[in-house]
């Protein structure tokens, strides 16, 4: 096949036009054409009057012909030989695996992370055993739902903790910045397509899958490993790690709260960015981490009608472009930056504390992303060795203290804080509703949000605000609503890893996915988890990886 790359065309082609356009950039006869497919499909959107569909195609040719034409493309990037992206296993256990000298390895945290991690491991027979602090994904909704609406929180069964991870209730977003050579994001939309996820992610620049479609995929997922001798846990929690006599630097196991002891030198930490208590564990237990740069905010929600006519003009609505999205950075005369994170379009803000009298939110959507609002984190940058240059832990200090105070400003009833974007530019308390009706659950305080926040972050967001404007119209509408607080964007912690992606000071240990700061989102925790999976299954293999 042929790989053809930034190939666009007009926004309402038609399926001949994509043909005749292919024969014509090669030069060849319609008859010549055997076949093609998309391999990504995105657009561009900077003319809302003319977008541009913009394609990355897979074409078959006859082999002479192929050769004939990638010998007239020599000195171009647009034609070349499609790559090969299949997934290729590093190894395979014997059928027999564990024999009596081997130890299966163990998983901790069944997110993104942690269960593609088990997943590869069980396709190559490693039979992995996985302990998941939370419940699995039917009955943490139940759990999550009762925060949502009762106000009643779990605190090992909600939004963070369970079994797919904070992935599950998002907007699913399934793609990432990492770089990605071995187009190892292909094996992880394949397992999920595999799964029930909509064949389309694998060819749509921004593929996304929403919650409910989320929530039946980890189950069939999870099924996959059992049936391939994998052992799943839900409930248990990891109390200490457990050392060789005689070598602290040697990892031989795990204490479970429970009381169990489970044994193997191959342990992956895929733990969540908000495993506070299991972070303090490490850090007593002489784990190597350092602090690592984070943000905190607000939720901030418009009409996505306003959004789509900001970033598509007269194409709003069009089928194939849908809800629009949003970037945005603004760099702030107070040397710190503003930024949008985790944006869901047609989405609503979600109660995302796992902590008792704390308040977080979080954004969620479903897969049609219809809900009337769009909403977006606007957050600013946390730099450890400005902000708390002398503790490790220092970032989770600062987002219990912002929590706190927000569930203090929100009534002390898991209702958050919020304010008009229009009063809190005007630096004047919010008492009434307007045209825009926010969506948290289980509810909203209006007053001042500055109380939310330490100063220089309020300054940053009021300056960044009226900036963003100029480039989507309407964002600083009066009645837009910011929310609070998003402390949660990414893990405040890095535990260190060496070439053999095991711990710096413990081997056996490997730290994984976006709890120990190796990722940002599902895509990316799900590659690693990838990675790390192959790390130890050429340990336990005995591959030789040089």
């Amino acid at each position: 096949m042929l790989r053809i790359t930034e190939f666009k065309l007009p926004l309402n082609h038609s399926q001949e036009d994509l043909s005749k356009a292919i024969t014509s950039l090669l030069s060849i006869e319609a008859s010549q054409l055997d076949s093609f497919s998309i391999f990504k499909r995105g657009y561009d959107a900077r003319k809302k009057k003319d977008i541009q569909l913009v394609y990355q195609l897979d074409v078959v040719l006859a082999k002479a012909l192929e050769e004939n034409v990638l010998a007239r493309f020599t000195d171009s990037n647009t034609v070349k030989p499609t790559p090969d992206t299949g997934y290729y296993f590093v190894g395979q256990a014997e059928k027999d695996f564990p024999q009596a000298d081997q130890q299966r390895p163990i998983v901790v945290g069944f997110g993104p992370c942690g269960m593609l991690s088990a997943l590869l491991l069980a396709q190559m027979g490693l039979k992995p055993i996985v302990i998941e602090r939370g419940q699995d994904v039917r009955q943490r909704t139940k759990d999550t739902w009762g925060l949502w609406r009762k106000e009643k929180l779990n605190t090992e069964s909600n939004v963070q903790f369970g079994e797919g991870g904070a992935g599950t209730f998002s907007d699913g977003k399934l793609y990432s910045q990492v770089k990605d050579k071995r187009f190892l994001s292909r094996k992880v939309l394949t397992e999920f397509v595999k799964a029930g996820a909509p064949e389309e992610i694998m060819y749509v620049s921004k593929p996304h899958i929403g919650t409910f479609k989320l929530v039946t995929m980890v189950e069939k997922m999870r099924a996959e490993i059992i049936e391939l001798g994998g052992e799943i846990r839900f409930g248990e929690k990891v109390e200490s790690l457990i050392k060789e006599d005689g070598d602290q630097d040697r990892l031989t196991g795990i204490q479970l709260t429970s009381g169990e002891t489970l044994h193997s030198r191959h342990i992956i930490l895929a733990i969540g960015h908000s495993a506070r208590d299991t972070f303090s564990m490490l850090e007593k237990q002489g784990i190597y981490m350092e602090a690592k740069p984070f943000s905190i905010g607000y939720r901030i929600e418009h009409p996505q009608s306003v959004i789509d006519e900001a970033r598509f003009g007269d194409n709003a609505g069009h089928p194939i472009l849908g809800a629009a999205d949003y970037k945005l950075v603004h760099h702030c005369q107070n040397g710190r930056s503003v930024y949008s994170f985790c944006m869901c379009p047609g989405g609503t803000v979600v109660a995302a504390t796992s902590e008792e009298k704390r308040v977080v939110t979080n954004g969620m959507s479903q897969y049609s992303r219809n809900e009337r609002n769009a909403n977006s984190a606007i957050v600013v940058g946390i730099d450890p060795e400005k902000d708390y240059p002398d503790s490790v832990l220092g970032g989770i200090d600062l987002q219990r203290e912002l929590e706190s105070l927000a569930y203090q400003l929100g009534g002390e009833n898991y209702h958050a804080p919020a304010q008009l974007v229009g009063d809190f530019l005007k630096d004047i308390p919010s008492t009434e509703l307007k045209s825009v009706m926010p969506s948290y659950k289980p509810g909203i305080k209006l007053g001042d949000l500055s109380k939310a926040l330490p100063e220089f972050a309020v300054t940053a967001i009021r300056e960044a605000i009226p900036a963003f404007e100029r480039k989507i119209k309407g964002f600083s509408m009066n009645d837009a609503i910011l929310t609070g607080v998003e402390t949660r964007t990414s893990s405040p912690i890095c535990i260190r890893r060496n070439a053999t992606y095991q711990s710096m000071n413990t081997q056996g240990l490997y730290p994984a996915g976006e709890g120990a700061g190796y990722a940002g989102g599902i895509l990316s925790a799900a590659i690693d988890g990838i990675k790390v999976a192959e790390a130890v299954a050429k340990d336990l293999l005995a591959i030789d990886t040089e």
